[in-house]
């Protein structure tokens, strides 16, 4: 007798789009520029060489923090008064290494016991700008300088956010903020933190190596596509786009590079650690410094993971709400940053 029983059909994993962007922009440089393929892989290789020091120290650094439980301290922000609440949440958000999406279970948690959602507002608008990661990134590509700017500015879109919400907290836009079942899974594919006091001295549990493991392999792979994905893009842009078109959209003096680089920034961004070499080389095309800045902030906060995360829990008034202080904020960091840089 024939056997009817019907076997599962084989799922082959999804292919990871960062990886067949790299695969697709130098298919197409060898098809339209064969000459200019080799030069564009030397040009990413070297660029990911020299800022392979900076990778390896965050990617470490951020699976300590995840495999000692140190996610529980993030807790402490969200206690005592409201204006004390924005002030550690704006910090924290903008010091802490963990990307927005890993905290959305957290977030979500704190809301449905009555956390308010201007503390909430600082720390989702500081937290997709700067990490310990993004800032050794940032540092090696674009200068000290730079990367401490952008945290004052993190800091500060934080505070601009959460104190906007709580001058506005009882107005229609802010009122009831919460969708009815809000979603809480991540995108960065994270287990649960550990809860209770962390453990500094984690090696001695096996589930604590586990997830330090784990941690080194997901960041590192994850810094490894994006940054290679986004050296190849400097490359092609810096071999085919003229530096006078950037100089002449982006450049000069003024305010409105700068608001062009917030309003195309918000839009156009693809990964924080993406932007920054691209950023890098708008700047060696003539991109203004407040521009560049502007640009890094705007496309920060409105990432497609940042953005979900905050999608995913409020309604879309808060959310827009959201959006509004980031291009605000993005603005005024790029025009102070301008001024003084």
């Amino acid at each position: 007798m024939a056997d009817t029983s019907t076997q599962p059909a084989r799922q082959w994993p999804k292919p990871d789009k960062a990886w067949l962007a790299i695969v697709a922009v130098l298919a197409v440089i060898a098809l339209l520029d064969l000459p200019q393929t080799i030069p564009t892989v030397e040009f990413a290789l070297a660029a990911l060489w020299r800022t392979f020091p900076y990778v390896v120290f965050a990617v470490l650094a951020v699976a300590y923090m995840k495999a000692t439980g140190a996610e529980t301290l993030l807790s402490r922000a969200f206690e005592g008064r409201e204006t004390r609440m924005i002030v550690l949440a704006a910090l924290l958000g903008g010091l802490s290494p963990f990307c927005s999406c890993q905290v959305i279970p957290f977030i979500a948690a704190l809301l449905a016991v009555g956390a308010p959602l201007s503390a909430v507002m600082a720390f989702w608008l500081a937290s997709p700008l700067m990490d310990p990661a993004m800032f050794l990134v940032t540092s090696g590509e674009l200068g000290l300088d730079f990367a401490i700017a952008k945290t004052l500015a993190a800091v500060g879109l934080g505070l601009f956010g959460g104190i906007g919400t709580m001058i506005f907290t009882r107005s229609v836009v802010f009122r009831d903020p919460l969708r009815e079942k809000p979603k809480v899974g991540g995108c960065c594919g994270v287990k649960k933190p550990f809860q209770g006091k962390p453990q500094w001295k984690f090696w001695g549990e096996a589930d604590r190596r586990e997830v330090f493991r784990d941690n080194i392999l997901e960041n590192g792979l994850f810094l490894l596509k994006w940054l290679l994905l986004a050296y190849v893009l400097e490359s092609v842009m810096i071999h085919y786009v003229p530096a006078s078109m950037i100089a002449g959209v982006l450049g000069g003096e003024g305010v409105w590079p700068v608001v062009l680089g917030g309003v195309i920034g918000a839009p156009a961004y693809l990964n924080g650690y993406a932007a920054v070499p691209l950023v890098s080389g708008l700047l060696q095309q003539g991109m203004a410094q407040g521009a560049a800045m502007s640009f890094v902030i705007a496309g920060g906060v409105s990432c497609i993971p940042a953005a979900v995360a905050v999608w995913a829990l409020v309604k879309p008034r808060v959310f827009a709400a959201y959006l509004g202080f980031a291009v605000t904020g993005a603005i005024l960091a790029g025009l102070v940053w301008g001024a003084i840089a």
